[in-house]
């Protein structure tokens, strides 16, 4: 990819707008050409990345989880401002890679395997989805993967129910964090302090409410690591503006007849969350997640 330089001047203020605004509309374009199969270029012999922000030419290494019955725009949304931050290597990862099925019947194409993903990233990144979220708690493969790329991370981030998972791998202890409204609750299990918060930020780790918070929480990396600029014009060519139809995104909004609904409808999947969350946490024993 080639590298997109976003400076201006008070002189040429408007014509380095436009430069800026063509440079991501044009990586953009050779995104969404690419599909999520992106160029992998990994340089692993990098000593750890310390938690500051990269440079404007640092070649950033983005590892994202995927994993069966994920939520696809959990993933698909932070993968196209991920992958319009050059210069980039996005590595979608999972055990093997067969395509990755999304709990919408979306097909997911990994880049990489957990075992070839950069060791040292800048940014570790997982999505949720109820089910294949539930699955993962006792993963110990995964799990394990999370503690070792975590260990390393710049930054760790996780959208929706992918909260718990960075918790199960012990990342978020004694950390503020979110998650989807209907299992924030369980994030204290794993000694995270839970926020009622659409994007919640607590040093290097940043977590994001329900699916489409997961935009946000991109965009949020993206400042932290290519700068406001950069960020804003990404939700500029993006068009990111929502005017929702109905103001009933959180259960607040909804009112308590719509969320008891939602509640009454997943009681099942939550409650089967629920005890592979407290699971997890009991396999922990008596030696502490570092």
């Amino acid at each position: 990819m080639t590298t997109q330089h976003f400076e201006s001047t008070p002189s040429n203020e408007a014509d380095a707008s436009r430069r800026a605004l063509l440079g991501v509309a044009g990586l953009w374009l050779g995104a969404v050409g690419a599909g999520l199969a992106l160029p992998v270029q990994a340089d692993d012999k990098a000593t750890p990345p310390a938690y500051r922000p990269a440079t404007g030419d640092q070649r950033l290494q983005v590892v994202m989880l995927a994993h069966p019955d994920m939520t696809a725009l959990d993933l698909v949304g932070p993968q196209l401002i991920f992958a319009t931050m050059p210069p980039v290597d996005v590595h979608v990862v999972w055990k093997d890679q067969q395509p990755v099925m999304t709990d919408s019947g979306l097909a997911v194409m990994p880049t990489s395997t957990l075992d070839q993903a950069p060791a040292t990233p800048d940014v570790l990144f997982v999505p949720g989805g109820l089910k294949g979220t539930t699955a993962l708690l006792s993963d110990p493969q995964v799990l394990s993967f999370l503690r070792s790329r975590g260990s390393s991370a710049r930054y760790i981030a996780g959208v929706c129910t992918g909260g718990l998972l960075l918790g199960a791998a012990g990342l978020l202890r004694g950390y503020q964090a979110t998650a989807h409204w209907y299992v924030r609750d369980l994030l204290p299990v794993f000694d995270a302090i839970a926020v009622d918060r659409r994007v919640v930020q607590d040093r290097n780790r940043i977590t994001g409410g329900g699916v489409t918070a997961g935009i946000d929480l991109a965009l949020t990396l993206s400042a932290l690591l290519r700068g406001d600029e950069h960020a804003r014009t990404q939700q500029l060519v993006f068009e990111y503006a929502p005017e929702p139809p109905f103001s009933s995104g959180t259960p607040q909004s909804a009112g308590p007849a719509l969320t008891a609904k939602v509640l009454r409808r997943r009681h099942a999947a939550i409650e089967q969350t629920r005890l592979a969350v407290h699971e997890a946490r009991r396999s922990w024993g008596d030696e502490r997640v570092r």
